[in-house]
């Protein structure tokens, strides 16, 4: 999108791999890298070392949701697995036409964040503003606690949550009472991500990063 102050394009890059992907069988993880690659269909993306993958997510807007897609999806399959994520928000200087050899703002810092994740740390969110990143250290913190804590009948609600479907629409596609939906949606921490990907959008748009 076009960043009205700067008059420049501003987009949102993930930087990304998956957790304990070498603990599975073979299967698994070709399951679990087509599941992800589900999630990444309407956005450029390229997975490489089998596990490692950059998504360029375009709108900044959307980046937290697709992250909260990719790891609840993750988690879905099994409770072993997740996903480390590296969010990059920044001017794009040209037209993204090969993951591995752009270089604009977005693809540093999100390339050069990731990097610099510490063992326990899943999730980072870094831009140019300096006031910015302050507000998204919180917001990246706080998920991260609640996304690691998701088992996968949790997770499994929260990707159809996620897809703005409603937990009566959830009972019916896995059939089961919505009084369960609703636990697992209560247990997972759902009221709480939900505040999140407001506060987010509300710091994206507070300092004119969309």
């Amino acid at each position: 999108m076009k960043n009205k102050q700067m008059g420049m394009p501003v987009a949102a890059v993930i930087t990304a791999d998956i957790v304990n992907s070498t603990a599975s069988v073979a299967t698994m993880g070709k399951k679990l890298v087509t599941q992800l690659s589900a999630v990444l269909k309407n956005h450029t993306f390229e997975f490489y070392r089998g596990d490692s993958f950059q998504a360029y997510a375009g709108d900044p807007l959307a980046a937290l949701k697709l992250s909260f897609q990719l790891r609840a999806t993750a988690k879905r399959l099994s409770d072993i697995y997740d996903v480390r994520i590296s969010i990059g928000i920044g001017k794009v200087t040209a037209p993204v036409r090969s993951l591995r050899t752009a270089n604009s703002e977005a693809f540093v810092l999100s390339g050069r964040m990731f990097d610099q994740l510490k063992d326990d740390q899943r999730l980072w969110i870094q831009s140019a503003n300096a006031n910015a990143n302050i507000a998204f250290r919180v917001i990246a913190n706080f998920s991260d606690y609640i996304l690691k804590r998701l088992t996968s009948k949790q997770a499994e609600v929260v990707v159809e949550l996620l897809k703005e479907q409603t937990q009566t629409q959830i009972s019916k596609k896995l059939k089961r009472e919505q009084s369960t939906i609703n636990k697992h949606a209560r247990s997972a921490g759902w009221p709480e991500m939900e505040k999140l990907l407001y506060e987010y959008n509300q710091v994206i748009t507070q300092f004119n990063l969309a």
